[in-house]
């Protein structure tokens, strides 16, 4: 399994997220290249550049030969003059670059996480959020370069570690700001952070909302083989070196060690009927839980009742947490933070006469296995009005 680890302790920014992982990948020519033909005016360029005596990589963006002031790369400029977009905007600039489907959808995914957190840290509607500093020409470069670089390394996994926001207050086109900034801190929500000793902001809406995007748990380095280290740098100096640093590891399957952080999330109910409970897994599920399940058990004064158990990414337990106080009449949630025995998913589609059937295919530990998508065969079974067992024969000699 290849995993990409993502080092907090200088924060994250857009820049130095793309230029730590340009580092990584093995198709500079053609990232460049392509980065390079999205808009008129707007060039990207790699420089070498040394922070604290390390060598990095600091990508540098250019609109019509002049750089449009780094409010993405550690602290937020007021002073320059940035078009203001609105999402809407963005969101139509990014789906015309002629680039792979998925690379467009993560890099709108970003724009809409900050959308969000804009939108509740100022008391606006999504749709009259307009982005002042991270919507300039750089900062919609620094989103979809670091997409795009994902895209192109495609690791199984990406975790990274606590991150470091730093602390102070910041200019920006609203004003003077705490560290870490409104929005900043909401898409923080959930993510281990701390303050570390430089008074300066660390940690950018832009470089939270792509950390929030791609990072599916934060913690310490899991264990592997090292195939890559990047060092992305930005623009500032401070008394230690303004870098992001990424880990691309290779971990062993066969050896047959828990691979995946998850947490679990508990309560325990017993004055709720089927249909609420059933209510509540729906939104639990659609808040981003990986599963939700409910166990039979006997309560205080002998009342039967049923243990609520949901299993999300450490980054989301603090919201799921929350939609459980929400949608049942718990008063707390315990919480349980483990490693699991995970195998690598994939899916694969078989031509049946019944039509394309995928199915899902588990490898890792030695081991392959594979399942059939049940609503796909229900759908294909009740179209053909044949009993599901024929369809599932049918997958089966395919």
């Amino acid at each position: 399994m290849r995993i990409l680890y993502v080092e907090c302790s200088m924060g994250a920014a857009g820049d130095m997220l793309m230029g730590a992982l340009y580092e990584l990948c093995q198709e500079k020519e053609r990232f460049l290249g392509d980065m390079n033909s999205l808009l008129p005016g707007v060039s990207v360029a790699a420089e070498t550049v040394t922070r604290q005596g390390i060598a990095g990589t600091h990508m540098r963006v250019l609109v019509h030969g002049q750089e449009e002031g780094h409010s993405h790369s550690h602290g937020h400029e007021g002073h320059h003059h940035h078009a203001h977009r609105s999402l809407s905007e963005i969101l139509a600039m990014i789906d015309a670059f002629p680039l792979p489907q998925a690379v467009r959808e993560s890099a709108k995914k970003t724009y809409g996480l900050i959308a969000e957190a804009e939108s509740q840290a100022h008391g606006v509607g999504v749709g009259e959020v307009h982005f002042h500093e991270v919507g300039a020409l750089d900062a919609v470069m620094d989103v979809t370069g670091v997409c795009y670089l994902l895209h192109l390394l495609h690791p199984d996994t990406v975790t990274a570690s606590p991150v470091t926001v730093g602390s102070g207050t910041v200019h920006t086109a609203h004003g003077l700001l705490p560290v870490p900034a409104p929005a900043t801190a909401r898409l923080l929500t959930g993510v281990p952070i701390l303050t570390g000793d430089i008074a300066a902001e660390l940690c950018t809406p832009t470089g939270a909302a792509l950390l929030r995007t791609f990072a599916g748990s934060f913690g310490p380095m899991p264990a592997g083989v090292p195939l890559g280290c990047g060092y992305g740098c930005g623009t500032k100096d401070f008394p230690r070196a303004n870098c992001l640093r990424t880990f691309l590891l290779e971990t062993a399957e066969a050896g047959g060690g828990p691979n995946d952080q998850v947490t679990e999330l508990k309560a325990n109910i017993d004055d709720m009927t089927g249909e609420e409970l059933g209510y509540a897994m729906e939104r639990l599920l659609a808040a981003g839980a990986l599963d939700v399940s409910y166990m039979p058990l006997q309560m205080k004064k002998n009342r039967p009742g049923v243990l609520l158990l949901c299993l999300c990414r450490p980054a989301d337990a603090d919201r799921l947490a929350r939609e459980i106080l929400l949608h049942t009449t718990t008063f707390g949630v315990r919480r349980t933070d483990c490693t699991r025995y995970a195998m690598e998913i994939t899916k694969e589609q078989a031509d049946t006469a019944f039509g394309p059937l995928t199915r899902k295919v588990g490898t890792g530990f030695g081991l392959t296995k594979s399942k059939p998508e049940y609503q796909e065969l229900a759908a294909a079974a009740q179209a053909q009005g044949v009993p599901l067992a024929a369809v599932i024969d049918e997958l089966k000699r395919g």
